[in-house]
């Protein structure tokens, strides 16, 4: 028999308790939420704040009924960059020496968020299915596959810069994952970075001129302090079509949740009430210049794992995080982390983040036998990850985006359109996506890792 909650959503716990779980969520985010500012360029002090901002925004939102934490997404690397290069100056080297585009970064961001509103709004008034008929499985796997090895070049010349450590980073997070239990498996990217950056400073590669010459409190650059919103056609083309995808991601974390806690989280506080929170929270993002928020499925994790699913804790968490972003010394710390390091995480992270997209292939049985699943497949993968670009007047659709859009195009005009929705005629495709995420922490003996993307 599944083992009982030890404090439900709305108990709160001891003080001393409180603060050592709330802790504990912190680290289970800060390895990834982290990564993405480092990989993206932007601040890592604001990753951290907007994190904390969109969650206790999102706790309002849904009343305090979902304890749901939200950090970085990793779907949003490729189009931040390709945002932040827009306009941009490079020198011989190919390095931005000027122009880098906060501005597009926080209109594309905010209308990312404005895009989750809405569906919001739809969802209110006439459900899913609309969205599972345009997005099937066979459309959502190969997308994030994309999401995943589009980003590889990227960890592979990281991880060039110092191959020894980048490989004992990597090797710290696979055994960490594969051999660890408890609450240890749910941190082989916090873990990693740690022993990576041990062996970094051993080698002497670590600078840490910066963090003695940071102060302890520092009110980070907010970047509505210095650029203003970029909305256009070519923002827009980049950010919204990742938007859909990390939508279905959304549902997927909110009913394996829902498994956990014992409650269908999509009825009460509402999906259109999850997705508000989530939108909210990725639009203020984009304001103060932190990258996007997603539900995390490592918070997911520790809640499944010491069954503690209070509210209170996922706040104490959020409040911490954004703490966390004003002291100065902190953030010089966490930025004098080498890329080979973060190289090393890297790998691990990308190549979980492709293999999820065959996980989902894979959980509702898609056959590719039948030719018009391999021919949805095969188009998006060679168009994502060879990064085709297709400009229409001034609006320029390339890579994961514009695979996406050609996937649903091809899933709308070719015959047989139940064979994208494979063998599990018993649950919607969104549940079974996440299937065995819910296997995950309601079986213990399972311990296959699941990273958000």
């Amino acid at each position: 028999m599944e083992k009982k909650l030890i404090l439900d959503v709305h108990e709160k716990p001891k003080v001393a308790h409180w603060i050592a779980l709330s802790i504990q969520h912190v680290l289970a985010m800060f390895g990834s939420t982290v990564l993405v500012p480092m990989l993206t360029g932007l601040p890592v002090s604001l990753a951290l704040i907007s994190s904390g901002i969109g969650t206790m925004f999102y706790l309002f939102v849904t009343k305090g009924k979902s304890p749901v934490y939200l950090g970085s997404s990793f779907a949003y690397i490729a189009p931040i960059t390709s945002a932040l290069a827009l306009g941009a100056t490079l020198n011989a080297q190919g390095e931005m020496i000027s122009g880098a585009n906060y501005g597009a970064v926080m209109g594309g961001l905010m209308m990312v968020g404005i895009v989750y509103l809405v569906i919001a709004i739809i969802i209110k008034f006439i459900g899913t299915d609309w969205l599972n008929k345009l997005l099937p499985p066979v459309v959502i796997g190969p997308t994030i596959m994309v999401i995943g090895l589009s980003l590889a070049g990227t960890a592979v010349n990281m991880a060039s810069e110092h191959i020894l450590i980048a490989l004992v980073t990597l090797l710290t997070a696979v055994l960490v994952s594969a051999y660890t239990k408890g609450l240890l498996q749910l941190l082989p990217i916090f873990s990693g970075i740690v022993v990576g950056y041990l062996v970094a400073i051993i080698s002497g590669v670590v600078d840490f001129s910066a963090v003695h010459q940071a102060n302890f409190f520092e009110i980070p650059s907010f970047a509505f302090l210095h650029s203003t919103p970029v909305f256009n056609l070519e923002v827009a083309s980049i950010m919204i079509p990742v938007a859909i995808v990390t939508i279905t991601e959304h549902i997927g974390d909110h009913l394996v949740l829902g498994s956990i806690v014992g409650r269908d989280l999509t009825k009460s506080p509402g999906l259109h009430r999850t997705l508000i929170g989530d939108g909210v929270a990725t639009f203020c993002a984009g304001f103060i210049g932190g990258p996007a928020n997603t539900t995390y499925g490592e918070n997911t994790g520790v809640i499944g794992l010491t069954k503690v699913a209070s509210v209170w804790v996922i706040g104490g968490a959020a409040v911490t995080a954004f703490c966390l972003g004003f002291i100065g010394k902190f953030t010089a710390l966490v930025q004098t982390i080498p890329g080979a390091v973060m190289g090393g995480v890297s790998i691990l992270l990308f190549g979980v983040i492709a293999s999820s997209g065959v996980r989902v292939l894979i959980n509702n049985q898609i056959d590719f036998g039948r030719q018009r699943n391999l021919i949805i497949g095969a188009v998006i993968l060679i168009v994502g990850i060879g990064g085709l670009t297709i400009n229409i007047g001034k609006i320029t659709l390339s890579g994961m985006a514009l695979a996406a859009i050609i996937g649903v195009i091809l899933h709308l005009i070719l015959p047989d359109k139940e064979a994208s929705y494979g063998q599990s005629s018993c649950k919607t495709e969104l549940e079974v996506t996440d299937e065995d995420l819910v296997n995950q922490f309601t079986k213990p003996t399972k311990n296959e890792k699941v990273t958000s993307i």
